[in-house]
């Protein structure tokens, strides 16, 4: 059995039909999307309310114009033309440089592809769902030509028009298909960049169970976490999968709740689940323009701040924020208190009790007048559980890298020198993955909305009888 959450979805999924970036005349494609962008632009002089669509279909036509005069040129100089796979390989690189992402294309199109890295033009590495990861060939020309590329991917793929230029050297923005672009330049050697694909996205608890990430008693008593509104936080390094846990404990809400997702960028995707989650309200965050306004603040600009605060006139019964980082981090407290219960979000930390301090951390951070002991007591007061992922890679002894959850914890208000006071539901067993360790103290909460205690007992290694009792 895999154990891994990042294995989840590695059943066979058809490829959409590319060559290898290596089988491509990259010079005769920039020759081509030239071409075409050229003409592409002029039509649009004559005809400006040309739709996305037809805009789309044009630059196929006018790229296998391209193609064809090549090959007719060609024939007539004696020279070879290109394969009928070729021409397809072709053309389908003029259409990814014009609305795509160039020679990045067919890496976002393999559906087991997570990541993907370039430190400059020509040294870009691939990671891939079973762990490995591959070093590629450029993806352009030189370090000067992958900064174009993605200026061009700036102005076209975004939500609104961004720009990557020496006033504005940092990116971050979610392509099309859901995907995370982070880039930057001039203030490394030379241009960084990193996409960071969302591959699985309709997945629940059982999914996680058959993955080994979690097991059958840990994945009931998180179902009863949610269904008795607990407040929930998920923890774990980078790339640890809390978003895809958090989108799991998503999945496991009634059809009906009506909840909002509040995210720097889009990716729980919760909105795009329309049979799971028809009353759902996405907010993304806006970053602005470059202009800026007497305050200080970019134009345009809007908050996780502002959207916790603009989601609790949104007739929702949760609030549920991607991940906190900053200053958002107070007012997501304020809800978790003051609400129903049942809000969630992700926070960067290296183990389910130091959440508490990063948690803290962060909510002095965005309120000054927040002291410690405030702080303090307020996450107490506001946190149910932590839940934390943890991330072994041992690829550099032979090994392999495994994400599982290994500790949750409930939190029992303030204790012994103003921290809060906790029980460690689940701890790591002798392979690191979570096992019970000792009954919550709100066990009725979950027993109330059907959770069976002999669940932690089976975990512990004590299985009910057949007269329903336990030995």
């Amino acid at each position: 059995m895999s154990t891994d959450l990042s294995r989840l979805g590695q059943e066979a999924v058809p490829r959409r039909l590319h060559a290898s970036p290596a089988t491509v005349d990259w010079a005769l494609v920039r020759r081509l999307h030239e071409a075409t962008a050229t003409a592409l632009a002029e039509e649009l002089k004559r005809r400006p309310a040309l739709s996305a669509a037809a805009q789309q279909e044009l630059a196929r036509t006018l790229a296998q114009d391209g193609i064809d005069d090549l090959v007719r040129q060609r024939m007539r100089a004696g020279q070879a033309v290109p394969t009928p796979d070729d021409e397809v390989a072709i053309a389908e690189a003029v259409f990814a440089a014009q609305f795509g992402l160039g020679r990045l294309q067919p890496y976002v199109d393999d559906p087991q592809v997570e990541n993907i890295e370039a430190h400059g033009h020509d040294n870009v590495w691939i990671g891939y769902a079973n762990g490995r990861d591959v070093r590629v060939d450029p993806i352009a020309d030189s370090d000067e030509d992958l900064v174009r590329q993605l200026q061009h991917i700036a102005a076209r793929l975004g939500r609104a028009e961004r720009t990557l230029t020496t006033a504005s050297p940092l990116l971050t923005m979610r392509l099309p298909d859901g995907s995370r672009l982070a880039a930057v330049i001039e203030t490394a050697p030379r241009p960084q960049l990193v996409i960071r694909r969302h591959r699985i996205r309709n997945v629940d608890l059982d999914d996680l169970v058959q993955l080994g990430a979690v097991d059958r008693a840990l994945a009931e008593f998180l179902r009863a976490a949610v269904r008795a509104r607990k407040n929930i936080i998920v923890t774990g390094a980078q790339g640890a999968g809390k978003t895809l846990l958090l989108r799991a404990l998503a999945n496991e809400l009634p059809v009906s709740e009506n909840l909002a997702t509040i995210e720097k960028h889009f990716e729980l995707l919760l909105h795009e689940l329309p049979d799971r989650h028809p009353r759902v309200v996405p907010f993304e965050a806006r970053e602005g323009t470059g202009e800026r306004a007497p305050d200080g603040r970019r134009l345009g600009e809007v908050t996780l701040t502002e959207l916790v605060e603009q989601a609790l006139v949104m007739n929702v019964s949760r609030v549920w924020l991607g991940e906190v980082r900053g200053e958002e981090a107070w007012p997501l407290i304020e809800v978790m208190e003051a609400g129903e219960g049942g809000s969630a979000c992700t926070l960067h930390a290296r183990s389910a009790h130091h959440a508490f301090e990063r948690l803290a951390n962060l909510c002095m951070r965005g309120r000054a007048a927040v002291t410690p002991d405030h702080a303090y007591r307020s996450c107490a007061s506001a946190v149910d559980l932590i839940v934390h992922i943890t991330t072994v890679d041992e690829r550099w002894i032979g090994g392999e890298r495994q994400r599982f959850v290994s500790q949750v914890v409930e939190c029992n208000g303030i204790g012994e020198g103003g921290r809060p006071a906790v029980t460690d539901v689940f701890a790591p067993g002798a392979d690191g993955r979570a096992v019970p360790e000792h009954d919550p103290v709100d066990l009725a909460d979950y027993v109330r909305v059907g959770f069976d205690p002999d669940w932690l007992q089976a975990g512990r290694g004590h299985w009910p009888s057949a007269a329903g009792g336990r030995r």
